[in-house]
């Protein structure tokens, strides 16, 4: 009897063991959902996938990111409130819906702020861009890195806008986004906000005469399918934010903590290197469809910033003057050292 109960108590240690093995085994494994709101050809699609690349190989098979593109986990405001509660691991949104949490976001709004990729990159990647980061811990949410969206441009179907006051009287598709609004009712424009889902039909059915978007979302939507012109107007640019839940984020080792902002930061590269190659690309592409493309006349840009100063004003007054400071005292040393 002595005996068989020692075989049994052993049989049940070992049993035992290999239950707690698994389990440890199965817990090392990281399942990440990662969603974001556009196609998988766009260059956000291609550097999410690019990242599900990165983590395999920065934690050897045990993170597993899952990428549902195209609002498949729903808007960005729903992606946003599923990582707020803990239900979704990660997704990469527009600075935009981030602001009406922390308003420090605002800043990547105010028309005509940056100039160049290098003035937008220095700003985002520096300490300025890490310090609004940080402040989503709060939000429960943990900020990794930016990548890109790209300067915004304006389509419509009427003209090409060549000086400031071309843009007078076009009905203009805006975000739902104050500083937008504001700032080109500012310029003339007659500016109405509308879902994004919206709008292809709005441009077609020409209640809408005119958008403006990055290039990238220009040629992706077939914009050039109802809209003639096109205008390098460059009027903002538009960042995306790479964020994870921070439920999620405090389960994770230091070394898996580690390895995301890694995995984040090569994506960004690779995200950004292919924007601005396809960007180039692209313009000729829309030239290609018959798409009439031209940029502001000389000095028409400073015209337009004279003439958005006071938005300016107002709104670095609720985002915060001494962030809108910073942003621009970095944007100064850039400048000056071109």
């Amino acid at each position: 009897m002595k005996n068989i109960s020692v075989k049994t108590i052993s049989a049940i240690a070992l049993a035992v063991a290999t239950l707690a093995a698994s389990s440890a085994m199965a817990q090392d494994d990281r399942n990440i959902k990662l969603g974001h709101g556009i196609s998988e050809d766009h260059p956000l699609g291609q550097g999410a996938n690019k990242f599900t690349e990165i983590m395999t190989r920065l934690s050897k098979g045990k993170m597993k990111v899952k990428v549902f593109p195209s609002t498949q986990l729903g808007s960005e405001t729903q992606m946003i409130a599923a990582l707020r509660g803990g239900v979704q691991e990660m997704a990469i949104v527009s600075s935009a819906p981030v602001a009406t949490l922390s308003k420090d976001f605002m800043v990547f709004d105010l028309p005509f702020l940056f100039q160049s990729n290098k003035e937008a990159d220095a700003v985002l990647d520096g300490a300025v861009g890490q310090r609004l980061l940080d402040g989503l811990r709060e939000k429960n949410m943990i900020g990794l890195c930016y990548w890109e969206n790209g300067f915004r441009n304006v389509t419509n179907s009427q003209r090409a806008i060549v000086k400031a006051e071309d843009l007078s009287g076009l009905k203009l598709r805006v975000m739902q986004n104050p500083v937008y609004i504001d700032s080109f009712k500012t310029m003339g424009a007659n500016a109405v906000p509308m879902p994004f889902t919206e709008l292809f039909t709005a441009l077609e059915t020409k209640a809408m005469d005119a958008q403006e978007n990055p290039v990238a979302i220009i040629y992706s939507s077939k914009f050039y399918e109802v809209q003639k012109y096109m205008t390098l107007t460059k009027h903002a640019y538009a960042p995306y934010v790479v964020l994870v839940s921070k439920n999620f984020w405090e389960k994770l080792s230091s070394e898996e903590q580690g390895a995301l902002r890694q995995g984040c930061t090569e994506a960004r590269d690779f995200q950004r290197t292919l924007n601005r190659k396809m960007e180039t690309q692209q313009i000729e592409q829309l030239k290609s469809q018959k798409m009439i493309v031209s940029e502001l006349g000389v000095g028409e840009a400073d015209k337009l910033r004279a003439k958005l100063k006071p938005v300016t004003d107002r709104f670095t007054q609720e985002i915060g003057a001494q962030t809108v400071a910073d942003v621009q005292r970095e944007i100064a040393k850039v400048r000056g050292n071109n």
